[in-house]
């Protein structure tokens, strides 16, 4: 007969699930998402759970604040068994948890308790990681703690962004979603307890975080410019004597193990810019620069920028000067 759902998100990470279980023998009868904002340019942002929504003639709630009396009441007309979660982007409290019979569960881009909060598949790349996936759980008041009913693990690929990876735990979310919706459905779920001495967490990531620290490894340096991939974006400034200072994103380095000279050198400044090779000091050794986008141009490759920016041995890639 299959369980009357409510799918609560916002983010793209729910959509193949969302389609899912839209397609199963289960009835979803509301999307609750976060309310439709103007982007840059005063453009509107593409909802594509809101448009699948209306598609399938599937109710739309769009609340400014979920907790509300309103909001609840709303809820509780659609007489629903179980919330869908996934990256909806505001807090659930104790009643409106209460409100399905069998309550919320949440689909997570990690494996639970490794990087609790709002960007896991970032942190979970930015920390060198070699294996993620998606836990199911329990919704608590509390961040990310409830019982687990299952998870799925996989293998983080050597070069994956977090924007690849983002869409490939989407799409493992859908069998392992169906599997536990039914196994509430017929009350054989079983949730473990989360190993409390295991937490990590993974806060929110900010445009500052996008700033490449050259400091780092050169291993962390490709860690991070992977994670910070599609956004925010791993941006560095160069800084040339008697121009002005130029910000640009670095899409992708490789290590350069060549026998160059860098002890005159501190992380951040041009070791080689000539040909195909733009070298950069980092903390422990070179990194070659394969690819990078300057301030207002397209993607390039290290050679095509060198071919019309003639960078100096010792000239900076580093924050910005304020």
């Amino acid at each position: 007969m299959g369980l009357r759902l409510a799918v609560m998100a916002t983010g793209t990470f729910a959509m193949p699930a969302f389609r899912a279980l839209a397609d199963s023998d289960h009835e979803v009868v509301g999307l609750v998402t976060q309310p439709d904002r103007q982007g840059r340019g005063h453009h509107q942002h593409v909802n594509v759970l809101k448009e699948f929504a209306i598609e399938r003639g599937i109710d739309v709630f769009q609340p400014e604040r979920i907790k509300t009396e309103d909001s609840l009441e709303q809820l509780r007309r659609w007489g629903i068994d179980l919330f869908v979660v996934a990256a909806y982007g505001q807090i659930l409290t104790s009643k409106v948890l209460s409100v399905p019979r069998l309550g919320a569960i949440n689909l997570h881009g990690s494996l639970l308790p490794a990087y609790r909060g709002a960007a896991p598949i970032q942190y979970a790349i930015w920390k060198g990681e070699s294996r993620t996936g998606v836990t199911i759980f329990q919704i608590e008041p509390r961040l990310d703690s409830g019982p687990v009913y299952g998870m799925v693990e996989t293998q983080i690929l050597p070069n994956e962004t977090s924007g690849e990876l983002h869409d490939r735990l989407a799409e493992l979310c859908v069998p392992l979603t169906l599997d536990v919706v039914s196994q509430l459905e017929a009350g054989t779920a079983v949730g473990v307890a989360q190993d409390e001495s295991r937490v990590s967490l993974a806060p929110r990531i900010n445009k500052d975080d996008g700033s490449i620290d050259w400091t780092q490894s050169t291993e962390k340096i490709g860690w991070h410019l992977r994670a910070m991939r599609p956004w925010p974006s791993p941006f560095t400034f160069l800084h040339q004597e008697a121009r002005p200072s130029q910000r640009m994103v670095i899409l992708e380095i490789q290590s350069d193990h060549r026998d160059l000279a860098i002890e005159d050198l501190y992380p951040g400044q041009v070791v080689v810019a000539q040909q195909e090779d733009l070298i950069v000091r980092t903390g422990d050794g070179c990194a070659k620069i394969l690819t990078l986008q300057p301030a207002g141009k397209k993607a390039m490759s290290a050679a095509d920028f060198l071919r019309g920016t003639r960078l100096l041995r010792g000239e900076t890639f580093g924050p910005e000067l304020r």
